[in-house]
């Protein structure tokens, strides 16, 4: 399956089917593509909360209670839940930590390259610091990293649903995140669709290539 057909047949899976479980391989590899996603002077602003024990998944269900309620089964009944987390600031221990590591894995052949990314690094963070709008800068980071684990989910035959949908303060409490210098951005129910899952019967639906397409 070429990459155009996965975009065509992956779908928002509305109900999954909790006797069906993601095996630990194809698991792997969704985390290695997480961890592995592109982020503006790979700043890699993100952590990622998996929760695949029945403890964990109802953890999180609970959170999701009032205006929420209706994504609660799917995190309870699916395979894997992935909650996206921003960090609440890219400080200098951070910095400091990415750019050791992209020592370590060679990626300065030069002095003066090591020099150029921290400086590059620490440029972009200082601007959006002084802008005020640090988050909304480390946001549009999380959300790359989703939309590559939705189109790996789709080659690795895994079904997925994507919720903004959730209390992100409640999600935040539950599971202690901003005492880690964390806060929710998204979530995403892993697993495989049950029976119950109208939206696999339903046809995909886009508008047409000509209206949202100008070549020049």
């Amino acid at each position: 399956m070429n990459v155009a057909q996965i975009a065509t047949t992956r779908r928002t899976c509305k109900a999954f089917d909790p006797a069906r479980k993601i095996p630990d391989a194809v698991m792997a590899d969704l985390r290695t593509v997480l961890r592995f996603a592109p982020a503006s002077v790979n700043s890699q602003p993100w952590h990622f909360v998996v929760a695949g024990s029945d403890e964990g998944k109802a953890k999180i269900a609970a959170t999701l209670a009032g205006n929420y309620a209706y994504n609660a089964a799917k995190v309870a009944k699916c395979s894997h839940a992935v909650i996206l987390c921003a960090r609440t600031d890219l400080d200098d221990a951070h910095l400091a930590a990415v750019l050791a590591q992209e020592e370590q894995d060679g990626r300065f052949p030069t002095a003066e390259g090591k020099t150029m990314q921290s400086n590059s690094r620490s440029f972009y963070v200082k601007s959006h610091h002084d802008k005020h709008d640090l988050d909304e800068w480390v946001d549009r980071q999380i959300y790359i990293a989703l939309g590559n684990l939705l189109l790996a989910a789709g080659a690795l035959g895994v079904d997925a649903c994507p919720m903004e949908g959730i209390d992100v303060q409640a999600v935040d409490t539950a599971l202690g995140l901003r005492e880690q210098g964390l806060r929710s951005v998204v979530m995403v129910a892993l697993g495989y669709g049950s029976d119950e899952d109208f939206n696999a019967k339903l046809p995909k639906s886009r508008l047409p290539e000509a209206s949202l397409f100008t070549d020049i």
